[in-house]
């Protein structure tokens, strides 16, 4: 009888210790396939690194959203009921529904990086209380894509040289500033840009530096404004269920690492803006791209002047109409004393 008792209590203390060593097993949806940022980044992050930090202790599967089945304008209400228990939300996608999240990626709030990254910052706690109170969200991080700016067939010397060109465009807000400036936006999607320019449907279009250049833009366009239109922004989050049902020690180590994954896309994005140009326009610093033969048309003072205006007059004042009260306070709280622009309800 000892010995069976013995003999129950080691299986016993083996099961439980089976248990105890059993990992966490995660399910994420990342971003957009075959992009640098969830090739290089977000997939690796997942599949590989957060196990190896560690210890074996959670392992992860992730699969971009654009081959998930799921539509990027119900990542949102599919975390809230914790369908998606993980997963990256496209602010400018599901800025059409919720507005208030696309503040800081308008057109012309964030001609370079240092801006988009002050904007960014200014407006994060804001973010983190709209996505937990709206759709019971935990915000994990914050990702951005490469500058996207204005490629065009023919040649053009600032924003003002613009009117009257059909441009490719991704967002309302990227419409209506090409709407004031007297051309004719289209809305395409990425992926029937370069057809669309080829054709002739569209003169212009607007799109990253380097994602222009993988998908061939390079070859179909001469010139190229070096100013950031918009970015790209995504963010990353939990459902909180999910998220507070993890042990203490895992969310600690997951927010930690996240912290150092969101840098490096940060960082990668930076580069990126910059190699997407050098290769467009066949300069010699191009090491991750094919090169091209456009001119990179620069920043002038009037590009600046024209830049706060659109902003002003067109940009700013579109978004409150489709978002309210709640953006205007948002916008004046968070970032009005930073830009020095007001947001005002007519």
């Amino acid at each position: 009888m000892l010995l069976l008792i013995i003999a129950a209590q080691t299986v016993g203390m083996a099961s439980a210790q089976t248990a105890r060593q059993e990992p966490l097993r995660l399910k994420i949806v990342g971003g957009l396939a075959d992009v640098s940022q969830y090739v290089r980044y977000e997939e690796p992050f997942w599949r590989r690194h957060i196990e190896e930090a560690s210890g074996g202790s959670i392992q992860a599967e992730i699969s971009p959203f654009d081959r998930s089945g799921i539509r990027a304008q119900e990542m949102l209400a599919l975390m809230r009921l914790g369908v998606v228990p993980f997963g990256t939300v496209l602010l400018a996608v599901v800025s059409n529904e919720e507005p208030e999240f696309n503040a800081v990626d308008l057109p012309t709030v964030n001609p370079d990086m240092a801006a988009l990254r002050r904007t960014v910052a200014l407006y994060r706690p804001h973010l983190e209380e709209l996505l937990a109170d709206r759709f019971d969200v935990e915000l994990l991080a914050i990702y951005t894509y490469p500058a996207q700016v204005i490629f065009c067939r023919d040649r053009f010397t600032g924003l003002s040289d613009l009117a009257g060109r059909r441009i490719r465009t991704s967002s309302v807000g990227q419409s209506e500033m090409f709407a004031a400036l007297g051309a004719t936006p289209v809305v395409i999607p990425f992926g029937e840009t370069l057809a669309a320019v080829r054709s002739g449907v569209v003169e212009c279009a607007v799109t990253g530096t380097l994602s222009a250049n993988a998908i061939g833009l390079h070859e179909v366009t001469t010139y190229m404004h070096s100013m950031a239109i918009t970015w790209g922004l995504s963010v990353f989050g939990a459902n909180r269920a999910a998220w507070a049902a993890l042990p203490d020690s895992a969310r600690t180590l997951i927010r930690r690492e996240l912290g150092t994954l969101e840098r490096q896309i940060w960082d990668a994005a930076e580069i990126e803006t910059v190699e997407g140009f050098a290769c467009n326009a066949g300069l010699p610093t191009c090491t991750n791209g094919r090169r091209g033969q456009a001119t990179i048309v620069p920043v002038t003072e009037a590009d600046q002047e024209r830049r706060i205006r659109l902003l002003t007059e067109t940009v700013l004042p579109g978004w409150v109409r489709r978002c309210g009260e709640p953006c205007v306070d948002a916008w004046n709280a968070r970032l009005a004393p930073a830009l020095g622009v007001t947001a005002r309800l007519d």
